[in-house]
């Protein structure tokens, strides 16, 4: 199973709110090539760390390409270029953020790029709470958890949402 965490807390002059972007960015995904198999609930989140930025919308979506790991990051980013994104600094508002959470069962070698499963997945809440829905069953290579167990193990300070 490819996974795909999707972002924004800016609205974006073209698709409007976030979750508009973001709708906008899956169907961008589809056009690319990238069959969305699957989708969580929006999720309504805080930046990470603790920011005067807007709130994040954030969902995870199961996907299926035949674009190898490396070139499918590449349109991730080519795609959140696209919709003007521009990186300056981390942990930036920003209109659209595409990350590669995993792809199938792969785990990176050292230095390998990109990095898989997503270093950082496992420990927020607005990216196993989706994936959790999407995906409960799916098990990370590397700590053999699955969402649904990666959820229940969360930091209590690690909070998302449901918007609907």
């Amino acid at each position: 199973m490819i996974l795909i965490a999707l972002g924004a807390n800016l609205d974006h002059p073209r698709y409007g709110p976030p979750r508009e972007t973001l709708e906008a960015a899956l169907e961008a995904l589809q056009q690319s090539g990238v069959a969305i198999l699957g989708r969580s609930r929006w999720f309504r989140s805080a930046p990470t760390p603790p920011s005067e930025q807007p709130w994040f919308v954030n969902a995870v979506a199961s996907a299926e390409t035949s674009l190898s790991p490396a070139d499918l990051l590449a349109k991730l980013h080519e795609i959140e270029a696209g919709f003007g994104r521009v990186r300056h600094r981390a942990n930036e508002a920003r209109v659209l953020d595409l990350d590669l959470l995993a792809y199938h069962d792969r785990e990176s070698a050292p230095g390998e790029s990109p990095i898989l499963p997503h270093p950082r997945l496992a420990e927020r809440a607005f990216v196993v709470l989706p994936l959790a829905e999407v995906a409960p069953d799916w098990r990370h290579p590397v700590s053999g958890l699955s969402a649904a167990e990666m959820a229940n193990r969360l930091d209590p300070a690690e909070t998302a949402e449901p918007l609907d």
